[in-house]
Parts: structure tokens; sequence; C-alpha cells
């Protein structure tokens, strides 16, 4: 089945367990070119043999098919808690688009897509996850399960932040990740789905926040989610145009070629600060352009939970 056909067959995101699947299989099917490729498509029920760990679990029938030594999973066996923070502010809804495709997602179904392609995994995997969503206020709290109800209802939750576009206004980020941080007491693996853009407050108290979300050993990655053609370099046709905050609904009429320079310049900068910042407080940053796939996001969980475990 195409991803893409799917995608728009469905209409958005009506069945955004099926784009995942979909967006998981694509990757893994992959994966024998890249780092990953002691992974298959039997993961979910077996992990890789480490040497000096006990031989009692090996799956022999597999070694002779491979040449690789497995160990068995079982079903009560949890080895990761995940949670993912999802950033439904205002901004995170551009581009407006009137439809959801594959072909033009948003910052959110982006974030939506790839949250819903990471719990795919996890669920194979049968580790447990947790979800936090927030605009302009602490939407949706659920901690750390990994039963096949609290999945779905997950699913449900991404499915309405697409959907559902938060009213214009501004968004106390540091505030909500302060208030999850508190919420997560067991050491986790954390992904946080935000483009990093905030009016009220200085930079200096966001990372607070995030560094904050450390605390009791939890590894935190920020997927930082952007427009990379429009957001970063400023790709507009050079005609009049009327430039709308999504969040405070302030405008300026102007012509793009105009400003670009000094705005990329500006953009430019403040995305080299956050990449200095998280390195500096030990969070992993990765770029998470919309419009790129989903692959980078993926290898960036492989990477993580081997070394995490």
């Amino acid at each position: 089945m195409d991803l893409r056909s799917e995608l728009n067959k469905v209409g958005g995101f009506k069945n955004l367990e099926l784009l995942a699947k979909q967006v998981v299989e694509g990757f893994i099917a992959g994966m024998h070119k890249s780092p990953f490729h002691g992974f298959s498509a039997e993961f979910a029920e077996h992990k890789i043999y480490n040497h000096g760990e006990s031989t009692k679990h090996i799956d022999w029938k597999l070694y002779a098919k491979t040449d690789r030594l497995y160990t068995k999973r079982y079903d009560e066996e949890t080895n990761l808690r995940c949670h993912l923070i999802v950033d439904n502010s205002s901004s995170m809804h551009y581009p407006e688009w009137t439809g959801v495709t594959i072909d033009n997602l948003n910052k959110i179904a982006f974030s939506a897509l790839a949250s819903a392609s990471l719990m795919n995994i996890l669920k194979k995997q049968r580790d447990a996850v947790g979800l936090s969503i927030f605009s302009d206020k602490y939407d949706f709290y659920s901690p750390e399960k990994g039963s096949e109800r609290h999945h779905q209802m997950l699913l449900t939750k991404l499915s309405e932040a697409v959907v559902v576009k938060p009213k214009t206004q501004t968004t106390e980020t540091y505030k909500y990740l302060h208030q999850i941080a508190d919420k997560i007491h067991r050491r986790s693996l954390i992904f946080v789905f935000t483009d990093m853009f905030q009016t009220s407050e200085d930079d200096e108290k966001l990372f607070e926040a995030l560094r904050h979300l450390k605390h009791n050993k939890h590894e935190v990655v920020l997927f930082h989610v952007f427009d990379k053609e429009k957001e970063l370099t400023f790709n507009f046709h050079n005609g009049p145009k009327r430039f709308i905050d999504i969040e405070t609904g302030e405008f300026i009429n102007l012509y793009p070629d105009n400003v670009k320079v000094n705005y990329e310049k500006a953009v430019s900068d403040y995305f080299d600060n956050l990449k200095l910042k998280c390195g500096q407080y030990r969070i992993k940053y990765v770029e998470a352009d919309i419009n790129s796939g989903f692959n980078n996001i993926l290898t960036t969980y492989m990477i993580e939970r081997q070394k995490f475990v």
C-alpha cells in the first residue's frame, strides 16, 4: 500500500494508525541499507544478543536463518518508558491548508504522524508510551502505559490535535514543559515536537524548562519542527504579500525580496543558538523539516533507544 495514495484517499488523518504503520514498514524495509540492519520486521519479538547476557533465551532457529544471535522478547517485558510531547500552539498549524494530505503537511500534522509512527514501534517492542499536548493551555496528559486501549486513546488525541486548531493566542511553552517535567517521575526517553516559536518570554526560560525535563536522568530529544523552504530560507515569490503572526494576529505588508537577506540571517542565527544551547544542556537537537519525510525521526529513535537501554 502506498502511503501517499492512502493518505489522499482517506482525506487526511482519519486513519492515523494505518498511516503510521505504513511509515514504519517503509522505514524498516530500507534499514538493510542503514547501520540498523540488525533489526528486522521481527524485532517486535526479538532483540540483538549482547555478549555477557544469559544464553537461555537465544532463538537458535532464527540464528540458523540469519547467522545472527537474537534473544526472545516476551509480552510482559518492558525495557523503555517513552513520553511524547507535542506543541499544538497556533504557529504549529502553519502552513494553513484547506485539507491536510501527504503533499501538504503542516507542522502539527507532521508531528502527529511522526509521533504515531514512534508509537507504532514502541508498541511492537512492548514499551510504555505517554503523551502530552499543549497549546495556550495544557490540553492533554497521559502517563506511560503499554495497553492497546491506551494506544488507541493516544492516536485519537493526536488526530484531534491536527483537526482542531487552537484560537489565535500566544503560548507560554516554558510553563507547560515545567508542568510536564513534574509529572514524569520514572526515567524515560522524552521526545519533544515543537517549532520553538514563542513571543511572550525570552529563550532562557524556555531552555530552563527543557533542562527541567532532564531531571531524574531522563534523556531528552528536541525535534525542531519547521518548514525549511518558507520559515528558514524565506522562499516566497516576490510580489506584495501580507505576513500574519499566527499567534498574535499582527501583520506586516511587504515584498519578500526586500527582507529576505536579513530574515535568513536572523533565523539562521536563532537556529544556531538553539543547537548551541541544546548542546550545552545535553539535549539532542534534531532538525525536523516537514517536507523531508520521517526517516530522520525514526533513525534518531533507534539510536537513542540503543543508548538508553
